[in-house]
Order: C-alpha cells, then structure tokens, then sequence
C-alpha cells in the first residue's frame, strides 16, 4: 500500500504562510488522486483542498470555501510529493492537517498520512 509523510507544519502568526508536503512512496504516485483535510480541536476531520484529472490527464483543482482564495494544493509526480501552500493564514486554519489518497476521483480516500501540526497564533 502506499505510504504518505506529511511535514512542514509549525507555528505561525496569523496572516503568515506556510507549506505543507506530503511524499508519497513508490512508483505509481502519479496514478492516485490526493487530497488534503485537516482536524481542529473538538471538530470532525474536513475537506481542504483536492487535485484530480480527468481522462485527457488534465489536473484541475478544488477547495473548500473557507480556504479558497488563500491555499492552493499541487503536486510534482516526479518527487512523489504533493503541496499545499496556505497563505493569509487565520487562526481558524489551527489544525492536525492530512493528505490521503485515492484510486479514482470517486473512490473513499483509502490511504492516509500521520498528520502535521500547523497553529495559527492572533
């Protein structure tokens, strides 16, 4: 199964940035669809931000309101790795953040990272 690594999380002050990685082991890397969320204290893990492609392997992008505008989520096949670059951060954005992986757009996000800390401080 594939494994995913989360890093660059950390503590920043609000309207700071920060980017997160997620490297994926293995050759295949380019065949899954990723995607990251994240857990705030007391809350349900939610959706962030997500890279799919279509049939012509055109990549396309989406994200969650709250986060649109400030974060975008890429990724180079080559390192096996994918970002998230979150930029104006909030101290809503205080959270475990975790990428995950899937086999096709409409899949269960079955692999998951360990999870890397990002606290926005006012």
């Amino acid at each position: 199964q594939v494994q995913l690594v989360e890093s660059g999380g950390g503590l920043v002050q609000a309207g700071g940035s920060l980017r997160l990685s997620c490297a994926a082991s293995g050759r295949t890397f380019s065949t899954y669809f990723m995607g990251w969320f994240r857990q705030a204290p007391g809350k349900e893990r939610e959706f962030v931000a997500d890279i799919k492609r279509n049939g012509a392997l055109t990549y396309y992008t989406n994200y969650a309101d709250s986060v649109k505008g400030r974060f975008t989520i890429s990724r180079d096949n080559a390192k096996n790795t994918v970002y998230l670059q979150m930029n104006s951060l909030k101290p809503e954005d205080t959270a475990v953040y975790f990428c995950a992986a899937r086999v096709s757009a409409v899949s269960e996000y079955d692999y998951w990272g360990q999870g890397t800390q990002v606290t926005v401080s006012s």
